[in-house]
């Protein structure tokens, strides 16, 4: 087939988010613990099932035309591609991760440059020697196979670019943070040439479009009911909505129904404030998408 789109889905952490938020965009993707070729219910789509910190270069090269995986990976492995969008998974995290400079809580430095001549381990070592060599600082950077926090405090380094999100266990581990070095979110890559193909860039839009407004529907819910006319400006007043609610008139009726999306989280108190004054017939339902 020639319209055919090579999509990586990440392999680990954000592997069944992925696939979710697929589903509820409209893709049913199937994955087999004895295969890296996920099956999709689209013709048009060739899933493969690719580790986030390889993504960025078999994009580059072509391998595949367009996937997920975090930006500091990308940047990891120096990617020329292009940056379709951000996806910032709510069932991951709505926070991005924060790669940091540590050293021990009772080290002298204070600051990148005060580790001039000095060893740091990380598993980002290309992005950590690009960081140090664009501030002309000379260090030793080693890869570091995991318990990176540890190296520090056993002195097997001077110091380690860690991932975190709060910090938390890097102070519980009596470390230092001295600097954030790069914020990161997951985001969808494509391939250049295929970006500059016009029925691959229309699909990878599509894609991306249906995606993104899966992930805005997470966490928000429809709210609908039936109200007296003369206390519709009262209810539209204390109803949450993207823009504003939608008010319609019932037939041969002095009733009105009024529907509105709102956070999930907010319906426990409102309906309680609706009901008392005089709402009926409160129903709450789903979302798969907003766009």
């Amino acid at each position: 087939m020639s319209n055919l789109l090579k999509f990586g889905i990440p392999k680990g952490s954000l592997e069944e988010a992925t696939v979710q938020l697929f589903a509820k965009a409209g893709w049913k993707i199937s994955i087999s613990s004895r295969s890296y070729f996920p099956g999709v219910d689209d013709p048009e789509l060739n899933c493969k099932l690719i580790r986030p910190q390889e993504m960025g270069k078999y994009v580059e090269r072509g391998t595949i035309d367009v996937g997920i995986a975090g930006r500091d990976w990308v940047r990891e492995n120096d990617s020329d591609v292009v940056e379709v969008c951000e996806m910032v998974y709510s069932k991951v995290s709505r926070r991005p991760v924060r790669w940091v400079l540590v050293v021990a809580q009772d080290s002298k430095v204070q600051a990148p440059e005060d580790l001039a001549g000095a060893t740091i381990s990380t598993e980002l070592v290309g992005f950590t020697k690009r960081y140090f060599a664009e501030r002309n600082i000379p260090v030793n950077v080693e890869f570091s196979w995991g318990a990176t926090e540890a190296k520090v405090v056993d002195g097997l380094c001077d110091a380690i670019v860690e991932v975190t999100e709060t910090g938390s266990t890097i102070r519980a581990n009596n470390l230092r943070i001295v600097c954030d070095l790069m914020e990161s979110v997951p985001v969808m890559v494509a391939n250049r040439a295929s970006w500059e193909e016009p029925w691959k860039r229309a699909k990878i839009q599509q894609i991306a479009t249906l995606l993104q407004s899966a992930l805005k529907a997470e966490g928000m819910v429809g709210l609908k009911m039936n109200a007296p006319n003369n206390i519709m400006d009262a209810i539209t007043q204390i109803l949450p909505s993207l823009n504003n609610p939608t008010v319609s008139h019932l037939y041969n009726s002095d009733w009105v129904s009024i529907e509105s999306i709102l956070p999930e989280k907010e319906v426990r108190s409102i309906v309680p404030k609706l009901l008392k004054m005089g709402a009926e017939g409160i129903v709450e339902y789903p979302l798969n998408k907003i766009i």
